[in-house]
């Protein structure tokens, strides 16, 4: 991948394209399944957008300077489609906050990736998109249907258990960052802990997505949390647990290599408006807090967007 020093020229057009991709309020479990570190994501309705322009050129790749990964996946996506030796202009456009564990960099990988297959008229399946994610980070499956099981080091497991239900997250964000790559490249992310235990965190959330049951999938979420806390401790753990216990949340969800925490509710708005009026008080350590909709993963393709005209062989 050539960086130039100015954007791609738009006159030879060959195809334009944006997708949005969620981020996550962490995960709702973590832990290793058969030796394998897996997660189950935790998509919510904030995320990025990417527009991705392609023309004639000399596969010259020009982005933001501080969004590496989401251009070396744009390179990749053009790689496997069989098109090199494009020029790109890629855009992003976040809300997402970078280094707490919410699946920022995920989230601009799986928008530049679903933007540059529908510049050239194609389409990515949601394992081919984890696929060329994983090969460029430790990724958060965001680019997976509904709520999903995901190898997020290999990509080996990529399942969607099932659709998101009507939940809300709290979530709490505190100072401090984390560099997730090299926290799941360091011996604590890799180690096999309590594996007995995260199972039971799973199969309450399985259950609890099968059964429509929204307090299993907090209970599971809640102990998945628990467990991290051998990994990477919470110092507002504790505290996050007993406010959201008086709030009459569902239980609580971490960022297991980030410092976000969230509260799980089944939408009531005026337990969710207390609990982050509360949280200001009891937590004064807090940097922001943001009230967010659970949803389903997948990149979304931005309607109207694509113009694609025969490219040179």
């Amino acid at each position: 991948m050539k960086t130039p020093a100015e954007p791609c020229r738009t006159a030879d057009l060959v195809g334009r394209g944006a997708a949005w991709a969620p981020g996550t309020c962490g995960e709702l479990a973590q832990g290793h399944l058969d030796g394998i570190a897996v997660m189950v994501t935790c998509p919510i309705a904030v995320g990025s957008k990417a527009v991705v322009e392609l023309s004639h050129g000399s596969a010259f790749v020009h982005g933001p300077a501080d969004a590496p990964k989401a251009r070396r996946a744009l390179a990749s996506t053009l790689d496997l489609l069989g098109h090199p030796e494009l020029n790109a202009r890629l855009e992003l456009e976040s809300a997402l906050p970078r280094s707490k564990g919410m699946a920022s960099s995920t989230a601009d990988v799986a928008a530049a990736i679903a933007a540059t297959a529908t510049a050239l008229g194609a389409t990515l399946s949601p394992q081919q998109q984890a696929e060329l994610a994983v090969a460029i980070e430790p990724s958060d499956g965001v680019m997976l249907p509904g709520i999903a099981l995901f190898d997020h080091l290999g990509g080996r497991i990529a399942r969607t258990l099932g659709p998101a239900p009507p939940m809300r997250v709290l979530v709490l964000e505190f100072a401090g960052e984390v560099d997730t790559e090299a926290f799941n490249a360091g011996t604590r992310a890799n180690d096999v802990h309590q594996d007995g235990r995260f199972r039971e965190a799973l199969d309450l959330i399985v259950a609890g997505l099968a059964n429509g049951d929204p307090r299993q999938i907090g209970e599971g979420a809640t102990l998945s949390s628990q467990l991290n806390q051998g990994v990477l401790p919470k110092p507002r753990l504790p505290d996050a647990m007993k406010l959201g216990r008086d709030a009459g949340a569902l239980g609580v969800n971490v960022a297991h290599s980030g410092t976000v925490i969230g509260l799980l509710f089944d939408g009531e708005a005026e337990r969710i408006a207390w609990a982050a009026h509360s949280a200001r008080q009891r937590l004064p350590d807090i940097v922001a807090i943001h009230d967010c909709r659970l949803i389903g993963g997948g990149a979304v393709v931005q309607p109207g967007t694509r113009r694609t005209v025969a490219t040179t062989a």
